[in-house]
């Protein structure tokens, strides 16, 4: 699959007149390559690529990298290496660069050194390599259910450890063991443990704020497996049973959660997608209250294209797998989120994550 990705790639450089892409965005590499290291460079023709990397990865590229891809490593400096590849390939004359995944000076950098006496053309792009990964193949997404599972499981073991009294982080930090212990890779982002008012915070960090009876605990984690991530957002309520204002706010948001995951579609625009909840959140009189996108692209990266949000107007691709997350967030007082991860199949959404959507009491 890798080298078909590549031969897509250059057959859309080839298309905009380009004779090469210098590809800096380790997520990119690895979706081209298989490295999954944290130096390297990668310079992507129409008739093979070539990876750069320093002497740390000397073993693992030899487990890692497709057999096709030539793995040069660098003595010194990669750009040095670079400019020495250049140098001895006449053929490429416009070269590519992600312009999105290099600081100001590093462009400023290779700009310069580029410029002396060589005989290439540097040329912008952006989202060339992400427009390929927003449509994931059927080894991505056995990853990304691989990902779901590790979560799932993670969550499932940490539930019955909380309690009254517990800090939000005492309640992060279990969660992330059980991920270690359920086989994942990292944390894709920054485990969101949010209690009480404090719900009502989207991204609010797990802090030291002592859980309470009667609480909302809204709980925003991730896994990775094999570099592909989960993501995942389930509210609960602990050491009382809900209100009935905690159980109106969430049947509202797990309504407009299922309604959306049942009807995106590949080929809906992305700001279409985003409007089947929140219609259906605004119509009951929360509108204000759901201040973000419903959802984004998830794969290499937790966050990725697609866009499914109130101005996205790109269409969704077939493949994709998005997170459907709509949520109401009542300062003061609280908020309630409930994401899944779908996958826009052929045949219709399905929907990746299985773990119980209820208001459960903890």
């Amino acid at each position: 699959m890798r080298a078909t990705r590549r031969a897509r790639l250059g057959a859309l450089l080839a298309d905009r007149g380009m004779d090469a892409m210098l590809v800096s965005a380790l997520p990119n590499i690895r979706y081209l390559t298989g490295f999954s290291g944290s130096n390297a460079l990668l310079l992507v023709t129409a008739d093979g690529a070539t990876l750069l990397t320093d002497f740390r990865y000397a073993t693992q590229v030899k487990t890692e990298v497709d057999p096709a891809v030539e793995v040069l490593i660098a003595p010194a400096s990669l750009w040095a290496e670079l400019w020495r590849i250049l140098g001895a390939r006449p053929s490429i004359g416009c070269l590519a660069f992600e312009t999105a995944h290099l600081l100001h000076h590093e462009t400023q950098r290779f700009l310069a050194a580029g410029a002396e006496g060589a005989r290439w053309q540097w040329a912008p792009v952006v989202d060339l390599v992400e427009g390929l990964r927003e449509s994931k193949d059927a080894g991505e997404v056995a990853e990304i259910r691989a990902a779901i599972a590790i979560a799932e499981q993670a969550l499932g073991a940490t539930l019955p450890l909380i309690h009254v009294g517990m800090t939000e982080l005492a309640v992060a930090g279990e969660l992330e063991r059980a991920l270690r212990v359920a086989g994942s890779e990292g944390f894709p982002f920054e485990t969101i443990v949010a209690s009480g008012p404090r719900s009502a915070l989207p991204h609010a960090r797990a802090s030291t704020r002592v859980i309470a009876r009667g609480d909302l605990l809204l709980i925003d984690f991730g896994a990775i497996h094999h570099g592909y991530c989960a993501d995942i957002t389930r509210t609960f309520v602990v050491g009382a049973p809900p209100t009935d204002r905690q159980r109106e706010i969430h049947a509202l948001v797990r309504e407009s959660n299922g309604s959306a995951s049942a009807l995106v579609r590949r080929g809906m625009r992305g700001r279409d997608a985003d409007a089947l909840a929140r219609d259906y959140i605004e119509r009951a009189g929360f509108g204000e209250a759901f201040g973000h996108s419903l959802g984004h692209g998830i794969g290499l990266e937790v966050h990725e294209a697609p866009r499914l949000a109130k101005t996205a107007e790109a269409p969704l691709p077939p493949g994709a797998v998005v997170t459907i997350e709509p949520g109401v967030y009542l300062e003061g007082w609280g908020g309630v989120r409930i994401e899944d991860d779908v996958l826009l199949g052929p045949e219709g959404p399905v929907v990746l994550t299985s773990f119980p959507r209820d208001l459960v009491q903890l």
